[in-house]
């Protein structure tokens, strides 16, 4: 049976790339599930619904490991050492616990004076300018900022660092995606090899002495996948939570305005915008270890799965008029799957929540006359299931 692809089952008029809700909406109306060939040409199933996805996150027969897959034949020249996106339990357990030990909520809050600085300084630089690029002076040097120095990047190595991040999340062809990777694997094994012989006192270093009570270390490929992890996840989907927020705020002039009036409504903002439009569209692929029904759909073994957290968060079961944004939502909305959900939820959430509430809350209150640059229609977004904004021109 032929199976569509995305772009056919797009409503007439819309286009997927920059604005997949209509889309979404679609498949959830017709059901819970859906088989459709993905760009690569594979099959892939998607779940869609608010309930099923809520539940999905927590099947243990969905699994993260490649080699569940039934046409899993090598990891094609992408990994970057070993990570909790590419393991289950146990081993995901043992990983996750190692890792939590030393990304502990005390360690990000004592990142707030920073964070603020980092955020007054890049609005220094910019504002007087007139005109700016709100990805490229902001959204983006704020969280990679942060995210180095947390891990310990000298500064003169994050704007190559990035380039190879954003190459391996937005690949431009599969043998670039293959040389970026090739090339963070071999900056990040001399820069772990140098927290090795000489420790400081960032995240890398604490993760190379990283020990549980069984006397139990992280390996060097997981040390090197957790590196990777925590550095390009840490900074791409904050980039676009922070870039989008903005967007949508400036796109919603009454919410705005509460948020200008009562500088206390950014945590709603921040997680309306999650639920609104969040940055992960979906989870990574997961895969049937044995045949596994969903909302009705029986899914064989060995089949991939996207879980749609997008889809999810403008699920009417969820909020009421999902479509609406609304900051001051509060009950079942502020339960969006934004950051996942079980134990993949996103290690990272609580730093991603801290930067995009210092950084919008910041921007609008030293920019009461900001706006936008160009015409909303004509943003160009990410093809990507990391959902952003490649620019956002705005003048103050």
């Amino acid at each position: 049976m032929t199976m569509p692809s995305l772009e056919q089952l797009t409503p007439p008029g819309m286009d997927f790339a920059t604005d997949p809700y209509p889309l979404y909406a679609h498949l959830r109306e017709r059901g819970p599930v859906h088989r459709v060939t993905a760009p690569d040409g594979t099959g892939v199933w998607l779940v869609v619904g608010h309930e099923q996805v809520r539940a999905a996150l927590t099947d243990p027969r969905l699994r993260n490991d490649v080699r569940h897959s039934s046409t899993w034949e090598d990891d094609g020249g992408y990994a970057v050492g070993l990570n909790m996106l590419q393991t289950d339990p146990p081993h995901h357990t043992r990983l996750r616990k190692l890792v939590a030990k030393k990304f502990t909520a005390r360690r990000i809050e004592a990142l707030r004076p920073r964070v603020q600085r980092i955020a007054d300084e890049l609005l220094d630089a910019m504002v007087p300018l007139g005109r700016a690029d709100l990805v490229a002076a902001f959204a983006l040097p704020l969280p990679m900022s942060v995210i180095c120095e947390l891990m310990g990047v000298p500064v003169e190595d994050r704007e190559a660092f990035h380039g190879w991040s954003n190459e391996t999340v937005h690949p431009s062809s599969p043998e670039a995606a293959t040389a970026a990777a090739q090339a963070m694997t071999g900056y990040l094994a001399q820069l772990i090899d140098g927290k090795r012989r000489v420790p400081d006192d960032d995240l890398l270093s604490a993760l190379v002495r990283a020990m549980d009570d069984d006397g139990d270390r992280l390996s060097a490929e997981e040390i090197l996948g957790m590196a990777f992890l925590l550095l390009v996840a840490g900074h791409e989907t904050t980039v676009n939570l922070i870039s989008t927020g903005a967007l949508t705020l400036l796109g919603h002039p009454e919410q705005l305005s509460a948020l200008r009036a009562d500088p206390g409504l950014v945590d709603g903002a921040v997680e309306e915008v999650l639920r609104y439009d969040g940055p992960a569209q979906s989870t990574s692929y997961r895969f049937t270890a044995e045949p596994v029904e969903i909302g009705g759909t029986v899914i064989p073994a060995g089949e991939a799965v996207l879980i749609l957290l997008a889809s999810a968060g403008r699920d009417p079961r969820l909020a009421p008029d999902p479509d609406r944004f609304d900051i001051r939502r509060t009950g079942a909305a502020r339960g969006h799957l934004g950051f996942g959900h079980g134990i993949h939820h996103c290690l990272g959430a609580p730093l991603a929540r801290l930067e995009a509430g210092i950084a919008l809350r910041t921007l609008f209150e030293r920019c009461p006359r900001l706006a936008l640059d160009r015409d909303p229609a004509t943003l160009m977004w990410r093809p990507s299931l990391l959902r952003g904004v490649r620019e956002l021109p705005v003048r103050f």
